[in-house]
């Protein structure tokens, strides 16, 4: 009966699609686990779909248009569509809201980490099949609920918006000042993570080092026991419990503060991974102020010294802009030296995108935009240089890889990654046929390989 009843009333199919970076990837999975709890399905695709949930970028103007192409493309092929995302908080040239002016056909349109307001949008244009049971969602983690990201690997995000005030960004203005999540609550997704099989937790925030400032660290409980609202104790707590999975934990969004000395000799143990996805921006101290950005700069290159004294494995990735406005071929050449001296392992570079409402946009010294695309294609001539010579280093060395994609059980290779690559933002290690030929590799397994070779961003690995 339940079959034949299902057949004549399908249950209503929401169509949906994420854009933008890994918090905005939280943000989906928990909608699509509320979906799926209240029994609706859900697809990738726009045909078919009783409506589409489009959850936006905002951030840069690239971001922007590939947005409300993608709003655009929906409404063309569906007619039914809610937006959420930080473009739903974004105002318009005439004062109002941008998607509301630019579409105004969409059916409601939410900001950020508004999962209840898209669920009342929806509601409001579709039956709800049936009451919520979290854990009857199929291909969900229980408590942890259903992710985007391959099986072996997962984002857990510990606080929404930021406290800090940069000059070129408007994150603030769309997510809001930091709000931490309480401790034992992260601890409790993470385990049900691990769980269901992540070998890998990368965890995200806006300020990853902020984590509890604004509940001045206070004590939460985790498992009956007290436990401080703090990045280093999350940190240890996450690490612990990865090491009885076999897993890693990997850091994102890390600012230099000096509390982050705390956490190196975490990863020199080896209970989170030698990481760190520090976002500097720039080296030139004039520069960092006029951007308005927490750390001088000043004490950047000691400070990833004694980084590397205390745990010499450690990989540091970071980001920064070129062509800031008002920079000067003085400071730019700066940043190409503190690149150099630092040997930052993993490097990407924005040319400088006035986005709408940015402080920045008012600085005097806009520069022309064939200079600011020149200054980032040079810096990341001089970052990949530093970044190949680097690769070049472990080729001989043994390490653990975390496999990604293994065709025929790998017998004629496949792709991982190392402690060293964060997926989507990294190089990748290309497996070879392994040696032996009982030897298989499988997908969200580790395995050990001798490094043969680099090949740009990537190496090359026999498998053993």
């Amino acid at each position: 009966m339940t079959d034949v009843f299902s057949k004549i009333n399908p249950a209503p199919k929401v169509g949906f699609v994420s854009l933008g970076c890994a918090k905005a990837l939280t943000d989906s999975e928990l909608i699509l686990t509320q979906l799926s709890a209240e029994g609706y399905q859900t697809s990738k695709t726009f045909q078919g779909a009783d409506l589409v949930i489009v959850n936006t970028c905002g951030f840069i103007d690239d971001a922007v248009r590939e947005s409300l192409d993608t709003i655009g493309e929906a409404l063309a092929e569906n007619g039914k569509v809610i937006v959420t995302g930080c473009l739903g908080a974004r105002k318009g040239e005439g004062g109002g809201n941008m998607v509301k002016e630019l579409h105004p056909s969409v059916l409601a349109v939410t900001g950020p980490q508004a999962t209840q307001e898209v669920m009342d949008a929806v509601h409001a244009n579709l039956a709800k099949p049936h009451d919520p049971f979290v854990d009857l969602v199929p291909n969900a983690f229980g408590v942890a609920g259903i992710k985007l990201t391959p099986r072996h690997y997962a984002y857990i995000k510990i606080s929404e918006g930021c406290n800090h005030r940069c000059t070129f960004c408007i994150i603030p203005s769309m997510r809001g000042d930091l709000v931490s999540r309480p401790i034992g609550d992260v601890l409790k997704e993470a385990r049900a993570l691990f769980e269901g099989g992540v070998k890998e937790l990368l965890v995200i925030s806006q300020d990853t080092s902020a984590y509890g400032v604004d509940v001045k660290y206070r004590t939460g409980f985790w498992d009956g026991k007290p436990i401080k609202t703090r990045t280093f104790e999350l940190a240890q707590a996450l690490g612990e419990m990865a090491s009885a999975y076999g897993a890693w934990v990997r850091l994102h969004y890390v600012y230099p503060y000096p509390s982050v000395d705390e956490i190196i000799p975490l990863m020199a143990s080896g209970k989170v991974l030698p990481y760190l996805d520090v976002p500097f921006q720039h080296s030139h101290p004039e520069l960092l102020k006029r951007m308005k950005r927490p750390a001088s700069g000043e004490k950047n290159l000691e400070r990833i010294e004694r980084w590397r004294e205390a745990c010499p494995e450690i990989v540091v990735r970071s980001t920064f802009i070129a062509g800031f406005p008002g920079e000067t071929e003085a400071e730019f050449e700066h940043l190409l030296d503190f690149m150099r001296e630092a040997r930052i392992d993993r490097a990407g570079c924005f040319a400088y995108s006035p986005v709408a409402g940015a402080a920045a946009n008012e600085l005097p010294g806009m520069l022309p935009l064939e200079l600011r695309e020149e200054r980032r294609a040079r810096f990341m001539q001089v970052a990949e240089d530093v970044s190949t010579a680097k690769l070049q280093q472990r080729v001989g060395a043994t390490m653990q890889i975390l496999v990604d994609s293994a065709p025929g059980l790998g017998k004629r290779g496949g792709v991982g990654r190392s402690y060293a690559d964060a997926p989507e933002i990294d190089g990748v290690v290309k497996l070879l046929a392994p040696e032996k030929i009982s030897k298989t590799l499988k997908v969200g397994e580790f395995t050990k390989a001798r490094i043969v070779a680099a090949q740009g961003h990537d190496l090359v690995a026999q498998p053993f």
